[in-house]
């Protein structure tokens, strides 16, 4: 378990050419959803740094992408279809359906390296309602994906004792995932914020295994 506070170009610079067997990561958009989620009930763009610099209002650039093929065996990233230019056809994506109602997205899109079928998962995220209301999360970020989502792809995409990377880490949900299946993990964050509320998770998630 490692987490670093900084700048995934800089961190992943710093490190070897397939060293990483799983990217499991997502990435900004550039939608502007900062300016729609809320951290303790606060605006986000009062809130964090994070939000006061707006950072979901550009997706990461092409040399960003570039490092995460460099260093890792296979990717797997959601809003795949923000990123179209960035990344090579693959018969693998992976379709979230959300069951959401309203004007929220039905669906997510995940772009896979792998070379299988697609495949589907469904787990209700709208709102405050949750595919698992006995033990809703806490939502910290407002991209911030379920835990059993990330479980599933780790699970099908993923084997124990692997190193999993997530660049963009946010809350740290895909931490918890990896500390609950038995993969490695390691974690990149640019917010203060962000990285504090990652940490404080984990560990405690480490120390209730104990």
């Amino acid at each position: 378990m490692k987490l670093i506070l900084g700048d995934c170009l800089e961190e992943m610079k710093k490190m070897p050419d397939k060293s990483v067997d799983l990217v499991l990561t997502d990435p900004p958009y550039g939608i502007g959803i900062a300016k729609l989620g809320t951290v303790g009930g606060n605006n986000l763009a009062q809130a964090t740094d994070y939000g006061e610099q707006e950072w979901d209002n550009i997706i990461p650039s092409k040399e960003v992408f570039t490092e995460m093929f460099r260093i890792s065996k296979n990717q797997i990233i959601f809003g795949g279809n923000y990123f179209v230019e960035y990344l090579f056809n693959s018969p693998c994506w992976i379709v979230w359906d959300k069951n959401n109602t309203g004007n929220f997205a039905d669906c997510e899109l995940v772009w896979t390296s792998f070379k299988t079928a697609v495949r589907k998962i469904k787990y209700t995220w709208n709102g405050m309602i949750q595919g698992n209301m006995k033990e809703k999360e806490k939502r910290y970020h407002p991209t911030q994906k379920p835990q059993p989502v990330m479980s599933w792809i780790l699970r099908n995409y993923s084997e124990g004792n692997q190193i999993i990377l997530d660049p963009f880490m946010g809350s740290g949900t895909t931490g918890l995932a990896c500390k609950e299946l038995g993969r490695e993990f390691i974690g990149i964050e640019i917010s203060p914020e962000y990285f504090k509320i990652a940490e404080n998770r984990i560990n405690q998630t480490m120390k209730s295994m104990f």
